[in-house]
Formats: C-alpha cells, sequence, structure tokens
C-alpha cells in the first residue's frame, strides 16, 4: 500500500469519526443579529465599545492564561424589563493564518450561554462544528477550561481548537474583570 493511499485512508477515517462524534465538519456562519436574537430572544440589545484600562487588560490576561491583546472591548448587552440578561462579546483572532470571528454570549452570572461562529476565512475543513462548540454551554472559567481536559479537542482542525478555547477563556476572563469593577 502506498503512503498516499494510507493518508486518504487516514483522511476518510478522521473525516467519518468526527462527523460521528461531533455531528458534522462545520457551524454554519450567522450573522451578529441572528445569533444576538438566538442567544437573548425577546431581549433589547444594546452595543457599546470598552476601552479596558492598563491594569484590567493585565489582570484579564492572568486570569484567561494568555495575553488580552487589545483594549478595545466590543460588548452587547441584553436587558428584559431593565434588568441585565446576558452579555455578549465579540472577539476576532487568527486561527492559521486568516480571522475568525466569534460572538460569545454569556448569562447575566457570566456563564457561556452560546459561540457562534459569525465569520471564518480559513477553509471550511477547519471550521468548529456546532456540536462541538455546544460543549462550552454553563462553563465558566476554572483550570479545566482548556483542551483535554474538559473540553474535547477536534480531529483535523486542532488550531482552531485552540483558537476557539483560548478566545473562550479571553472574553470570560475579560467579563469577570467587567463585573468585578461593577460593570454589567
Amino acid at each position: 500500500m502506498t503512503v498516499l493511499c494510507r493518508w486518504r485512508r487516514r483522511a476518510f477515517v478522521t473525516f467519518a469519526l468526527e462527523i460521528l462524534l461531533v455531528g458534522g465538519v462545520d457551524a454554519a456562519e450567522i450573522s451578529r443579529t441572528e445569533a444576538l436574537a438566538l442567544a437573548f430572544p425577546d431581549a433589547v440589545i444594546t452595543d457599546e465599545r470598552m476601552f479596558l484600562t492598563d491594569e484590567q487588560q493585565q489582570r484579564a490576561s492572568a486570569k484567561a492564561g494568555g495575553q488580552v491583546a487589545s483594549a478595545l472591548v466590543a460588548r452587547y448587552t441584553a436587558t428584559r424589563d431593565g434588568r441585565v440578561v446576558g452579555r455578549a462579546y465579540v472577539d476576532t483572532h487568527i486561527v492559521r493564518t486568516k480571522k475568525e470571528t466569534l460572538l460569545i454570549s454569556l448569562d447575566a452570572d457570566g456563564r457561556l450561554r452560546r459561540i457562534d461562529v459569525t465569520a471564518f476565512t480559513e477553509p471550511v475543513e477547519y471550521t468548529s462544528p456546532e456540536r462541538w462548540l455546544e460543549q462550552y454551554a454553563d462553563r465558566r472559567l476554572d483550570d479545566d477550561l482548556t483542551l483535554s481536559r474538559a473540553i474535547r479537542p477536534i480531529a483535523g482542525a486542532t488550531l482552531t481548537g485552540r483558537a476557539v478555547n483560548a478566545a473562550v477563556r479571553r472574553i470570560l476572563a475579560i467579563d469577570e474583570v467587567l463585573r468585578d469593577e461593577g460593570k454589567p
């Protein structure tokens, strides 16, 4: 059997296992408006741009276990009857060589509600399957929120998995820092 033939068989088996284990190959891109409506039905959504101080950025980086490179934070706040029911943050990062943008939605207490892929410019085979993203639901920032601990890795898309996990940790850390300072 040739090396190419073995490679094709291995690629097919990996692809088939991914479909069986995580329910598909890719997560569909949706608009931020659609994602916010799914995360916070019947809520009033307001958007804001915030700038973290150097100290907030350092605290968030320490909590995330990785650098919060930008002080600019794009956040949406969802309210019902004047009460905050959740927040959503935009995180744009590089996966391999191209950008991915996620909308990461949290409940009022800072637990992760959902992750939506709003832009993915890498090849489609490297996207995060929706079922894989669902394993983040109801999670908080802790030491187990990492690949191969509480989060299963993605077969064939390791860099995407790492990028998504780093984004989730970054957003949860930023939200925690802002809530600690009374900015829900």
